[in-house]
Formats: structure tokens, C-alpha cells, sequence
């Protein structure tokens, strides 16, 4: 749903932005790519720096809100992207000829000074719980409120892995019982044991919460520590601070408290537990042998939450292609969600989210304007869709990957964008999961033409291929990735970049101070968009759809759409 003359307010806003919108510049260089057309090279080039300034500008206003699901800040950024595609000639691919998806969500959010959690031992007195600083949950379900008393189950990582004869919930019932979990997976080097050091699907806490609930859990409590979470404690807290939504009649989402802990808080259950160390029952939990156990302790919580119903919406738009054929579409994505306000923050409560993920709407308007308006036109149709509830657990993209614009089998790739810090021009670049698909050899000469050293993912435990919106594209078969920066750029080493990333992440991350800063260089956002362009345009132009690389494991999605 938008709101009352949404149109007519954004077209005055566009207006007001005008000057921003209408700066031109020389046309950027584009190399000479093999089998690219002339009229493809001189629009990939024509993609303005400037214009993707102008647009994460926008998005990261007060005026927006915070841009949470469900808002008017949302919606307004919302019709601010649907109006830049329709201005830029794109066609609606949404809903009902419109450029609007529907995605109906149910909005919970825990009200913090209401909601009670405490450890209660078989003898001794009840530990209470702070909430925020201690622990955070949230009610899966949507009910106002929810009494929990059962007993804790410690179930290591919280893993049913058939293919790596691995089950840590063998040998216990979690029914109606609280799974207390630890974040990521077991450690491994080897490539046939989840992967080596590369996370799998199996380390995300997403997986922790559906696995508890098929196995009937009322709760689980996730164990927070950095170096296995890849992120401190503060971005647990103020993800959770605000509202968290959920997809309507989502089946696996039943956890009356889904919840994490601190780490010292689970060295405190361990003690009254009688489990010892918890960083030694971490690395017990990691090996063969070990047993889940039923401890001593159960958890008792009164949780009271502000529940909403509502609809929120992916933007959907396509530049036709010189083909009727529907096969060989390329699909691109960017979310344009972020956390909202957080209604009980001291100060600055807006999370603007202008690098995440305002940077990446800003390629995707400027990328599609610079496709709709090519002289020629690509091979095939070229889908846009800025995509809502990413920060909530990838929704909007998942309803897009359940109802997407045409079949998933005649999407042939999707380009997703997601928080490219605009730090300069990036001579390195991070394309985590493009080499599963059988494109890989063309995206390496394409990198390579574009002066971009492909790097390897310096920390592949983070499981980041798992934890942006191209994940959920590759759930329903579609070969799919993220176009990112390395941590190479112009005028600097690796150690620079990865001091630009780091102090992002631990300062500015998920944090009401991801702002627009107007010394804010876009010229690498600008060349990761050419070179998505590209990248598009040949796997578009191939006589057959990208597939994942034999054995993969999205390869039997795949499979499956393409008997559909």
C-alpha cells in the first residue's frame, strides 16, 4: 500500500533533485570486451558517478526515515526508485502493470521495558536477564504476548546435515523446549566437510531458527561470540532493537522467542549448568562425538510485543530486449530497506543506511537508466528490482524468488548490489559465489579487462554468500552472486582497504551514523556498475542460461525450475 498522493509528492521531490539528477560528465571509459556490441560498450560507459551520488543522497535522508518495511519513509523511497525507472523508459514488471510487488509482512516489535527473560536453575535463585545489553528476541509468530517456562537443551551448532553424516540433535526431543545454539558451524580445512573454511548455509542463524522450529522448538537461544558471528555484540543488539518482520504464513516461523545471548551471559548458563568453560564446550560441540544435553537450567520469559500486519513492496521494472524469446533474462537486484527508527534511542535514532544500502539502489537506477536508454537494445529482457526487508532476513527477496517476474527458469543470471563503500576506485573485486556457476570463466575475462583483481574472500567463515539477496535467487535455482569491491583501490594497498572496511563495520555499521558524507567518492560504485552492465549483457547474449557448476548446492533447485 502507498500512501495518499504518493506519486504527486515524489514527483516534487524528483523535481527538487533535479540539478543533482541532470549533471553530466565525459562519457567513463569502457575497455574493449569480446563479443560486446559498440552501442552496449558506449552505455556501460555512460554510467554517471554523479547520478549514483544524486540518488544515495536522497535515500539516506531524514526525510526517509530510515527507510524501515512498512513506513512511510519506505514507501516514499519506494515510489522515489519506481518514478526514476519509469522516467528513465523502463517498462512496470510488478504487480498488476504497476512498477509494485506486494510483499504481505507482519511487523513484531519486542517492547523492551515489558519483556522479562530469566535462567531458572533446579536449585538456587533465577538469574534475570537485561534486556539489549544481555540478550534480544524476538516473537516469530506475531502474538502480542508469550509465557515461556521449559527447560534448556544445548544442541552445539544446532545442525542436521545428512550429507556430512553430521546431526546434533541426535538422541534428544526439542519439542516445546528452548535450543540453546552456537552461532556458524563446525571448524573444518577439509573441502568435503562443510566445506573447509568456507561457511555454508548450515552457519547462519536463519538456519538455527528454521531447523528448531521443524523440530517443534518454543525457542531458541543463539550464542553470540565475534570471531564466530563475524560481528560484535552492537550489531546483534541494534539489528534487534527495532522492528524485525517476518513473510505471512511463513511455516517455519513458530519461535515464540528467537533469540541471542551474549557470550557471557552463555558462560553464566554454562556455570549453572555445571558445563565448565564455554569456549571449551564450543570447541567439544565442533568435534565428532558430541551429544547434545538437557541441562539443569530452564528458561522462564514474559515477552510483550507491538504487533502490525501490513504490506510492504519490491519495486519490479524491465527494459525489453531485442528477443521475444523469455529465456536469457538477467535479473538485478539491490535492497532498499534498511532498520527504521529505533523508538527508545537516546539522540540520533534514524538509521539512514546511506552505504548499505542506499549505494546499491544508486546502481541500480543509474545501471537500468543506463540499459533502457542504450541505443540498442540487450538480447534479452533485463529485469530491475530494488527488493524490500533485506535487514529483516532477506523477505523481499525471497518473495521475489517464490513470484518472480517471469519463471525461474528463464532467469539466466542475477546481479545483486549491497553496501559498496564509495572510498575511491576499486582495483580488486569480491564476486563471493560467482565461481559455482559455469560463467566463471567469462566473468574472470571481464574482470580482467576491467583492471579488477579477483580476490580471494578474505574471511569465508562470515558465510556472506548466505547473508544478501542473491541468496534467496539461488534458493530458487537461479545462478546467482554479488557484485562487491575488494579491498584494493587506486592509490592505496590491501592494508588501507581493509582498514576503510573495518572501521565501517565496527563504527558505522548498522548504526544511525551510516550517513551521506558529500566527500563520498563514486567513481567505483560507477565501475562496478559498467562492469555488472557487461557482465549482463554477455550472459544475456549466450545461446544458453548460466548454470551452477555440476554438484552445487542450489543445482537441484535449478534442476527443478526448469522442469516447471
Amino acid at each position: 500500500m502507498h500512501f495518499k498522493n504518493s506519486c504527486a509528492t515524489v514527483s516534487v521531490l524528483v523535481l527538487c533533485f533535479c540539478p543533482l539528477l541532470a549533471q553530466t560528465s565525459k562519457d567513463r571509459a569502457v575497455p574493449e570486451i569480446s563479443g560486446l556490441p559498440a552501442a552496449a560498450s558506449a552505455a556501460a560507459a555512460s554510467i554517471d558517478p554523479e547520478k549514483i551520488r544524486a540518488h544515495v543522497r536522497f535515500l539516506s535522508l531524514d526525510l526517509l526515515e530510515g527507510r524501515g518495511p512498512g513506513t512511510r519513509g519506505a514507501e516514499l523511497a519506494a515510489e522515489f526508485i519506481a518514478t526514476q525507472f519509469a522516467l528513465s523508459g523502463l517498462e512496470p514488471a510488478g504487480d498488476n502493470g504497476s512498477y509494485f510487488q506486494k510483499v504481505p509482512l507482519i511487523a513484531v516489535h519486542t517492547v523492551e521495558d515489558k519483556t522479562k527473560f530469566a535462567f531458572v536453575p533446579a536449585s538456587g535463585n533465577p538469574v534475570d536477564l537485561t534486556y539489549g545489553s544481555q540478550i534480544v528476541s524476538k516473537d516469530e509468530t506475531g502474538q502480542a504476548s508469550a509465557d515461556i517456562d521449559a527447560p534448556i537443551v544445548f544442541v552445539g551448532y544446532g545442525i542436521h546435515a545428512p550429507e556430512y553424516n553430521w546431526d546434533d540433535y541426535a538422541g534428544v526431543d526439542v519439542k516445546g523446549k528452548i535450543a540453546l545454539v552456537i552461532v556458524n558451524e563446525p571448524p573444518s580445512e577439509n573441502e568435503k566437510f562443510f566445506k573447509g573454511k568456507t561457511m555454508t548455509y548450515y552457519g547462519r542463524w536463519t538456519y538455527k531458527y528454521e531447523e528448531a522450529s521443524r523440530r517443534g522448538a518454543v525457542g531458541v537461544l543463539i550464542i553470540h561470540r565475534t570471531d564466530l558471528a563475524s560481528y560484535g555484540w552492537p550489531v546483534v543488539q541494534n539489528s534487534q532493537a527495532v522492528e524485525k518482520s517476518y513473510l505471512v504464513g511463513e511455516p517455519t516461523d513458530t519461535l515464540r522467542a528467537a533469540a541471542w545471548i551474549q557470550h557471557d551471559v552463555a558462560q553464566h548458563l554454562f556455570n549453572l549448568a555445571g558445563l565448565g568453560d564455554l569456549d571449551k564446550g564450543i570447541e567439544r560441540a565442533g568435534q565428532r562425538g558430541f551429544r547434545a544435553q538437557e541441562l539443569n537450567v530452564r528458561l522462564k520469559a514474559h515477552i510483550e510485543s507491538r504487533v502490525r500486519k501490513y504490506d510492504s513492496t519490491n519495486v519490479v521494472a524491465r527494459v525489453a530486449g531485442a528477443s521475444n524469446n523469455p529465456e536469457n533474462a538477467v535479473l538485478y537486484t539491490a535492497h532498499y530497506d534498511h532498520l527504521g527508527i529505533d523508538p527508545d534511542a537516546k539522540g540520533d535514532g534514524i538509521y539512514n543506511g546511506a552505504a548499505d544500502n542506499g549505494t546499491g539502489c544508486g546502481i541500480l537506477i543509474e545501471m537500468a537508466r543506463a540499459f533502457a536508454q542504450s541505443s540498442q537494445r540487450p538480447p534479452h529482457a533485463m529485469y530491475f528490482s530494488a527488493v524490500t526487508a533485506e535487514e529483516q532476513g532477506l523477505l523481499g527477496s525471497q518473495y521475489l524468488g517464490e513470484h518472480p517476474p517471469v519463471p525461474a527458469r528463464d532467469i539466466s543470471l542475477d546481479l545483486n548490489y549491497d553496501m559498496l563503500l564509495p572510498i575511491g576506485v576499486p582495483l580488486s573485486a569480491d564476486l563471493g559465489g560467482a565461481e559455482r556457476i559455469d560463467f566463471w570463466p567469462t566473468i574472470q575475462a571481464v574482470a580482467k579487462d576491467f583492471d579488477l583483481k579477483l580476490l580471494p574472500d578474505p574471511d569465508p567463515s562470515a558465510g556472506h554468500y548466505y547473508r544478501s539477496d542473491h541468496f534467496s535467487l539461488a534458493r530458487a535455482g537461479i545462478p546467482a552472486f554479488s557484485v562487491d569491491e575488494g579491498v584494493l583501490f587506486e592509490g592505496h594497498d590491501e592494508a588501507w582497504g581493509r582498514a576503510q572496511f573495518a572501521d565501517f563495520v565496527e563504527h558505522h555499521y548498522h548504526q544511525p551514523s551510516d550517513e551521506y558524507h558529500a566527500d563520498w567518492d563514486f567513481r567505483g560504485n560507477a565501475k562496478l556498475a559498467s562492469f555488472g552492465f557487461v557482465l549482463g549483457w554477455l550472459a544475456s547474449e549466450q545461446s544458453h542460461p548460466v548454470e551452477w557448476q555440476s554438484g552445487d548446492e542450489f543445482e537441484a533447485a535449478r534442476k527443478a525450475s526448469e522442469r516447471n
